[in-house]
């Protein structure tokens, strides 16, 4: 039923299907606590981050976010073979550091940073793709990763509202081109647009640079493992995507706010 090519791994086990989505539920409402915690700490709000960024970096957002979108997608596929995966604290570290670099001249510094960070990015979002036993050099894995982009962002108090983006079953093979222009970037380029005010808050632009960047890797491997994980289980039991998805729903739903 499944187009993916799956990594050698372990024999499958026998799995407690409602266990399974009770932890992938907790995981997927947990993944934006880190964003919201760090935005209150110092004192910024939730909503209306982007309207503190100038005009014209306003204005193109969405150009920059399809630059370095397709900055990120070429560097990250191409050092599969020159550099080894990282556990995900590594990534999120790595991060932070370039968030604090470039959070130290405001919005210029921070633009300069926003491709590697993608790349990074998409690279640890690739890396959780092969702990769940996917290829990421299949096209259909390929996709799953950008689709993990296309998430609301940690900066989002999202109960489930993201999870249609997991149902999606297309191939960049079929119109993947049009999808990135047409569906990602509309979606990740005001998600980088909070990033990008966030770090560029007078005199703490390091600091939040760090911070926020630590949020964003951390809530999108959140996100891929519990993209991944689903994709796997709709392998190993033969069971469609969307009723694992809706599974989910119903633990969302009635969760505490």
């Amino acid at each position: 039923m499944t187009d993916y090519e799956i990594l050698p791994s372990e024999p499958v086990v026998v799995l407690d299907l409602e266990a399974e989505l009770d932890g992938l539920a907790k995981r997927y409402q947990g993944a934006s606590g880190m964003g919201i915690k760090v935005l209150g700490l110092l004192g910024l709000p939730v909503s209306g981050l982007i309207s503190s960024l100038p005009k014209e970096v306003q204005s193109g957002l969405g150009s920059g976010t399809e630059k370095a979108l397709g900055q990120a997608v070429k560097l990250a596929n191409g050092s599969r073979g020159l550099l080894k995966d990282q556990p995900d604290w590594i990534n999120a570290s790595l991060t932070a550091a370039l968030g604090a670099a470039g959070g130290v001249g405001g919005v210029t510094s921070a633009l300069a940073e926003l491709p590697v960070t993608v790349t990074v990015l998409l690279r640890a979002i690739q890396s959780v793709a092969v702990q769940h036993g996917f290829d990421p050099n299949h096209d259909s894995v390929k996709f799953d990763c950008l689709q993990v982009l296309a998430a609301n962002g940690p900066f989002t108090e999202d109960k489930g509202a993201d999870l249609s983006m997991l149902e999606q079953r297309a191939g960049l093979a079929v119109g993947g081109a049009k999808w990135v222009s047409a569906v990602l970037v509309p979606k990740l380029a005001p998600v980088l647009g909070q990033k990008l005010a966030a770090q560029a808050v007078p005199v703490i632009g390091a600091a939040m640079g760090a911070a926020t960047n630590y949020a964003f890797t951390s809530y999108y491997q959140d996100i891929a493992h519990v993209h991944f994980r689903l994709r796997k289980l709709a392998v190993d039991l033969d069971i469609p995507p969307e009723e694992l998805v809706a599974g989910m729903m119903v633990r969302l739903e009635g969760a505490p706010t």
